[in-house]
């Protein structure tokens, strides 16, 4: 072998192996089983009718020589080819005939290459006369019928064989039309709202179920740019009379109703903030700007930003000194992140808060009531803060952070602590 030569990849076994649950293959079960009962009862009822045929036929060849056979031997008082009086293996059904008529009997015994077999059986004369029988062997008749049998088991096998695979190409088809459909549909609820299945072949169940996609995705997107629209535009409206009123309170006169009006004012900007930067962050309009910067060192600066009192380690190195970690990054998004993440945690949660930078790791816990069981199966929404016992507020912290870390392609991961004093355990993960 050339020793730059490069080798195809061996995947794993286990992707080798068939998804035994897809459509697909239930489908190729389900065609190779409705297969198998089909040539399973036409060969039960080929097997019986030949079979009946072939009793049927051996009985009137029977009859049919006794009638032969009685007339020649009172013609000529001879036995034609077959003919017997009284034999021996004469079943006991027909050793006393009634005078004058003809009687048949099915013998199922096998003797060799003889049996099954049918006799016919007439009395020669009149009582205590011999009786004249024929017996008409079928061995080779049910050999036949066994050949028969094997032919049709050979033969089903074949097809059973060519017909699986195109039960599996066509379930095939469908399946992965199904899956072009689930696909849209997962991307729609990922949050991609121009996902489309887009026209599909035929006009079967599966062209409708794309279409009726196509169509929700359409009436959701209208109403989700709708709200996100009168998000923005209100947030736009309120930042002038806030202005104002920023403004005005500083005409009042120093005292307890001037820091009243001033706190609540200063509220109020800060939610039309909020509001302003999630209506941009749907619209896709922010743009990170990246830089080398330390991170042990921008999240002291949020935490400090906070102004909570908030216990911040820094993963040391092996030296006793803090590891230099240095990331690319938004350092103002970044900064928006932890210091959300640290306020939430001393508004909703329980002292104390703790900040553990390790590596491109950013972990914020608390020693509140944790989350609600909600949130974390959904995620934050607007102007929701869960359970009442974790304090009041617009429910936008989580929101904007989450938004903001997937801006800048980080990971980040709402959790509650699994050891008895409880807490958020709040992981952000920055790309590599």
């Amino acid at each position: 072998m050339h020793p730059f030569r490069r080798l195809r990849p061996v995947r794993p076994f286990h992707l080798l192996r068939p998804d035994l649950s897809s459509l697909r293959w239930k489908i190729a079960a389900l065609a190779a089983v409705t297969a198998c009962l089909v040539v399973a009862a036409v060969g039960v009822l080929v097997h019986l009718w030949t079979a009946r045929d072939i009793r049927s036929r051996a009985e009137g060849q029977a009859f049919n020589g006794v009638y032969s056979a009685m007339d020649v031997y009172r013609r000529t008082g001879t036995l034609t080819e077959g003919a017997e009086l009284d034999p021996a293996e004469l079943p006991a059904a027909l050793r006393d005939p009634a005078d004058g008529d003809r009687h048949t009997a099915y013998d199922g015994r096998v003797d060799g290459n003889m049996g099954p077999s049918f006799w016919a059986a007439q009395r020669t004369g009149g009582p205590g006369s011999p009786v004249l029988a024929v017996q008409v062997n079928m061995s080779t008749e049910f050999h036949t019928l066994r050949q028969l049998d094997v032919t049709m088991t050979v033969a089903s096998l074949i097809t059973l064989a060519a017909a699986t695979p195109l039960a599996g190409y066509g379930a095939g088809l469908l399946a992965r039309r199904l899956r072009q459909v689930s696909e849209t549909a997962g991307r729609i609820s990922a949050g991609d709202l121009d996902a489309r299945t887009g026209p599909t072949k035929g006009r079967d169940e599966v062209a409708d179920i794309a279409a009726t996609v196509d169509l929700m995705a359409d009436s959701l997107g209208r109403r989700l740019r709708t709200e996100r629209q009168f998000t923005a535009d209100v947030a736009h409206e309120l930042r002038t009379p806030v202005g104002g009123l920023l403004a005005a309170a500083d005409l009042l006169p120093p005292g307890e109703t001037e820091d009243l009006l001033r706190a609540r004012v200063r509220d109020l900007r800060g939610l039309v903030e909020d509001l302003l930067e999630v209506s941009r962050l749907d619209a896709g309009a922010e743009q990170p700007v990246r830089a080398h910067v330390p991170l042990g060192a921008v999240v002291r600066e949020a935490v400090v930003r906070t102004g909570y009192d908030t216990e911040v380690t820094v993963a040391e190195t092996e030296a006793g000194t803090e590891a230099a970690q240095t990331v690319e990054t938004d350092p103002r998004r970044l900064e928006r992140i932890v210091g959300n993440l640290v306020v939430n945690a001393h508004r909703h949660g329980g002292t104390p808060v703790q900040v553990t930078v390790e590596g491109r790791t950013v972990v914020v816990r608390d020693h509140g009531p944790g989350f609600p069981r909600d949130l974390l199966l959904h995620g934050p929404r607007r102007f929701h803060t869960g359970a009442t016992e974790r304090g009041s507020g617009h429910g936008l912290g989580l929101t904007i952070a989450l938004g903001q870390a997937r801006l800048l392609g980080a990971e980040l991961r709402l959790d509650n602590a699994p050891d008895p004093d409880g807490g958020v355990v709040a992981t952000l993960r920055l790309p590599a």
